[in-house]
């Protein structure tokens, strides 16, 4: 089911936010350390720019006639062999 509405899609979206913003409240409260916040901070940083490279990067450089819908798609996508560089 695919969500058409803006309403809902700003709710998924501050649900995201709120569900991350919680839990690495939670991961901080743990183990409160500068370098447990620096590692969390890299890891989101890296996450980020890995979903930037996956869905805006190899479509708009690589192969712009592919569509693919989610990370099994591409990962699918690129096992195959169709991406080239």
């Amino acid at each position: 089911m695919d969500i058409t509405n803006s309403n809902l899609l700003n709710v998924k979206g501050g649900l995201f936010l709120v569900l991350g913003l919680f839990s690495a409240a939670l991961l901080l409260c743990l183990f409160p350390d500068w370098k447990v916040l620096l590692l969390l901070f890299i890891s989101i940083w890296a996450f980020c720019r890995f979903y930037y490279f996956a869905f805006y990067v190899l479509h708009h450089y690589a192969d712009r006639e592919f569509k693919y819908s989610g990370l099994v798609d591409l990962l699918m996508y690129l096992l195959m062999g169709r991406y080239r560089s």
